[in-house]
């Protein structure tokens, strides 16, 4: 009977015994959690409160965006970008370099400025970087630059307690014109510069270079699509100005430039496209006695922009 009990012993169905339960018991239940997630705790209190805080607050308005990193080649384009202020986060120079004026000239800098990290490459890893190209021994890499919204800039005016002043290029492709354009702007107290993400000039180091040194303190947006950012800006009770050869008005005649208003600047050649001169309130021309067919954008919008600031003062 006892050797059938032991062959009995070996079927499936309910043993006596623990059942395992004791040594799942004996296993824990993991780490302890941190402070802030554990029920009860003060820190998960004032977790959980800062969290319905923040679910209470609107959402926030997308930004401009960031531009990409560039890199300036060549020891005289160092040196000219070091010397006009624009933004950067190493100079790498090349071992064993020929130590002429001009790398001197660019360390000085570099320590003057601060901020700046230094750093030592062989002459392969410069090439790779900077693709080939002729480096002499300097690069210096310019960070992206951090764009605004096209809103940030009528509100930053309003919030000064004066009428936005504003100008947007259409089609503007070469970066020297948007720098010229951005030293206009501060020069007249215009309170920034709207761009199209695509197929346009962003703020490069040229740009950089040819605003001399006014784009550390005024503003450019970047806009995903401009004739919306326009259409935007009309509905806030903006007027919208287009500069056209054929425009309706004379600039010396558009009441429109005494209040809030945003001055649209086309391509050299091009002009407008379509969309936006349909989407400008005015469209106004500059007279040219001598006969010029048209102004790079540098020099159109500084006429209009001394023209809004003279009515202005």
């Amino acid at each position: 009977m006892a050797a059938n009990n032991r062959r009995m012993s070996g079927k499936k169905g309910a043993q006596v015994g623990s059942g395992g339960q004791r040594r799942k018991g004996l296993e824990g239940k993991g780490p302890t959690p941190p402070a802030e997630m554990r029920k009860g705790h003060k820190k998960n209190r004032i977790a959980n409160a800062q969290a319905r805080q923040t679910a209470r607050r609107p959402a926030a308005r997308g930004r401009g965006g960031k531009g990409t990193s560039e890199m300036v080649v060549g020891r005289n384009p160092v040196v000219e970008a070091l010397r006009e202020g624009v933004p950067a986060v190493t100079l790498y120079v090349q071992q064993f370099i020929d130590n002429d004026e001009r790398v001197r000239e660019a360390l000085q800098l570099v320590a003057d400025r601060g901020g700046v990290h230094l750093m030592e490459a062989p002459r392969p890893e410069l090439d790779r970087m900077t693709n080939g190209l002729n480096h002499q021994g300097l690069v210096l890499q310019v960070p992206p630059y951090e764009y605004a919204h096209p809103e940030d800039l009528a509100a930053a005016a309003y919030d000064d307690g004066e009428d936005p002043l504003i100008v947007a290029l259409d089609g503007v492709t070469d970066p020297r014109n948007l720098g010229a354009v951005v030293r206009s702007v501060s020069a007249f107290g215009g309170h920034g510069v709207v761009v199209p993400e695509r197929r346009a000039a962003g703020m490069t180091a040229g740009a950089w270079k040819t605003s001399a040194g006014t784009a550390a303190r005024t503003p450019v947006a970047r806009a995903t699509n401009l004739t919306r950012a326009l259409e935007a800006y009309k509905k806030a009770g903006i007027a919208v100005v287009g500069l056209a050869a054929d425009g309706e008005h004379e600039v010396g005649e558009l009441p429109a430039l005494d209040g809030p208003v945003v001055i649209v600047v086309g391509s050299e050649g091009k002009g407008l496209s379509r969309l936006v001169g349909e989407t400008c309130d005015f469209r106004v021309r500059i007279p040219m006695p001598g006969g010029a067919e048209s102004l790079n954008a540098g020099v159109a919008a500084g006429i209009v922009l001394y023209e809004a600031a003279r009515r202005r003062g």
